[in-house]
């Protein structure tokens, strides 16, 4: 953003020089007349699931301050779940974007890879990373992402990935839909598997389900993870060096970082996994000539407490919204009940690729059907967990 540092959330960065020009997306935001009033907070350099860097702590989730917002977009998507803001852009590389508007009980979208321009993301584009990971918007409803996503698309003569698209028409047939509740790596709690469910039989009035799981899955987080960790994490060690961080975050070290080391691999190997990646997209386009959308969690469970994310089995339970990362299809996620807690589900609806308008619009359906779909924090009162703070606590627990 045009005369802000950008930190990234890694130490290095902590005394960043203010940005010279906004960011490609920024200015089209601008341009249409948005008002930025937060840069909101995230982990170091962005690899992590929850949103707790060195410079600025921790980010809670408004629903339950001992819960994780997610990552790395947390703190965007504390501050929309607490009306703070309607609108925000995330980045989603395994599920950024995703995961904490499940957690928050917002709505987002992973747009098709390279839809939206990254120019002036902190960390730049590059490298054959470049293709797993996408700019997302986050707002607290689907048609707020819509509105959003024909302001955002389109060339910007830098991103040489991204593509001229049009706006949003949607041709709404009877869509074929397929549904599953478990990815073959990691099972989800019995409530998710209920919403994912209830979904797929309120959306069957109007659409055709079955119960069907993409070929692939169970390979989606072995797949990301050594791609991610071909190097052995050498790049993002070059990367945290030119800047200075000589500390990172616990959450970097024992997550992301920590098991990239185990994936380093040599140029040979690094082709055969790229031969696979490419099956596992071959795979994944074919599946959609059958199918024009599939619903599927988030991930295996709601908002975990702080610190948990790193945790054997929790980790890999990220493999839900990997998956789609790997393949580049556009997932949006958008809230679909919540739990014996208050704290919200939210599922994916993942479409072919450009086919991002559809995927949207079912998100719009599912949020119809879901009595709470649109709705905030509450507190015993009946009042909105927003409506009982201070504006300031509003701030504090996004992180701003």
């Amino acid at each position: 953003m045009r005369g802000i540092k950008t930190t990234a959330g890694t130490w290095g960065r902590r005394d960043a020089a203010p940005a010279a020009r906004d960011a490609t997306l920024v200015e089209r935001l601008r341009n249409a007349g948005a008002i930025p009033i937060a840069k909101t907070n995230l982990p170091d350099l962005l690899f992590a699931y929850e949103s707790d860097n060195l410079i600025y702590g921790r980010t809670n989730n408004p629903y339950d301050l001992s819960r994780t917002a997610g990552g790395s977009s947390g703190g965007e998507s504390a501050l929309i779940a607490a009306c703070g803001s309607p609108l925000g852009l995330g980045s989603d590389a395994a599920g950024s974007v995703r995961i904490p508007a499940a957690f928050c009980g917002i709505a987002s979208i992973k747009p098709t890879s390279g839809r939206l321009s990254r120019t002036g993301h902190v960390p730049p584009a590059g490298g054959w990373i470049e293709a797993l990971w996408q700019i997302g918007p986050m707002a607290r409803n689907v048609d707020d992402l819509i509105a959003a996503m024909n302001i955002l698309q389109g060339e910007d003569g830098e991103d040489f990935t991204t593509p001229p698209v049009e706006s949003f028409p949607v041709k709404r047939d009877r869509l074929r839909i397929a549904f599953f509740t478990d990815n073959g790596i990691a099972p989800c709690s019995p409530e998710i598997v209920e919403a994912v469910r209830r979904c797929a039989t309120d959306l069957s009035a109007t659409m055709e389900i079955m119960e069907a799981r993409p070929p692939g899955t169970e390979q989606a987080y072995e797949l990301e993870m050594s791609l991610l960790g071909a190097d052995g994490g050498d790049g993002i060690d070059a990367y945290l060096q030119s800047v200075g961080s000589t500390r990172t975050h616990p959450l970097l070290d024992a997550g992301f970082l920590g098991r990239m080391r185990a994936y380093r691999c040599t140029a040979s190997e690094l082709a055969a996994r790229w031969a696979q990646w490419d099956e596992y997209r071959r795979g994944m386009m074919q599946f959609f000539r059958d199918y024009d959308a599939v619903l599927c969690p988030v991930y295996t469970q709601t908002a975990l407490d702080h610190g948990a994310s790193v945790r054997a089995g929790n980790f890999e339970g990220f493999s839900y919204t990997m998956a789609w990362n790997m393949s580049g299809n556009p997932a949006a996620t958008v809230r679909a009940g919540a739990d014996k807690n208050g704290l919200p589900i939210n599922i994916q609806v993942v479409t072919a690729r450009w086919r991002d308008s559809v995927a949207l619009e079912i998100g719009r359906d599912v949020e119809r059907h879901t009595p709470d779909g649109k709705r905030g924090p509450t507190t015993a009162s009946g009042k909105s967990e927003q409506e009982t703070r201070k504006p300031e606590e509003r701030r504090r627990t996004a992180g701003v």
